[in-house]
């Protein structure tokens, strides 16, 4: 018989990411957001990487709800993944969420055999479209 699964696992499990209202939309400032324990598995060895993600933007009407960031970035922790698509997928999703008017995501990712990535990318609101 199978363990009932915790209360963990069953709140990364089903996390998602949660806006909330910006309490100053009309003021251009920065949030910086450093999320230490992010981790994934090679998808050619199985290994588990290690990474701080640092999450850097300006909000428009709305910012990231930090609790529902914690546990979307721990829901990583058992994928398999390239740096670079754990990194894309994040600004994809939190972009897809907030529509902030710029943000910059780096997965600074700890050596392994004796390799050591930085994965940077970043977006910035099309004027044109708002």
């Amino acid at each position: 018989m199978s363990e009932p699964l915790k209360k963990g696992t069953l709140e990364i499990r089903n996390a998602k990411l949660t806006a909330v209202p910006n309490p100053y939309p009309d003021r251009d400032y920065d949030i910086s957001i450093e999320l230490p324990e992010y981790t994934c598995l090679c998808p050619i060895s199985g290994y588990p990487d290690f990474a701080v993600i640092r999450v850097k933007y300006v909000p428009d009407q709305f910012i990231i709800e930090l609790k529902s960031l914690k546990l979307y970035i721990n829901q990583f922790r058992n994928k398999e993944m390239y740096h670079e698509a754990g990194v894309n997928k994040i600004l994809d999703d939190l972009v897809e969420c907030i529509h902030p008017r710029s943000m910059e995501i780096t997965g600074d990712f700890n050596p392994r055999g004796n390799v050591k990535t930085v994965v940077r990318v970043s977006y910035r609101q099309d004027k044109a479209h708002d």
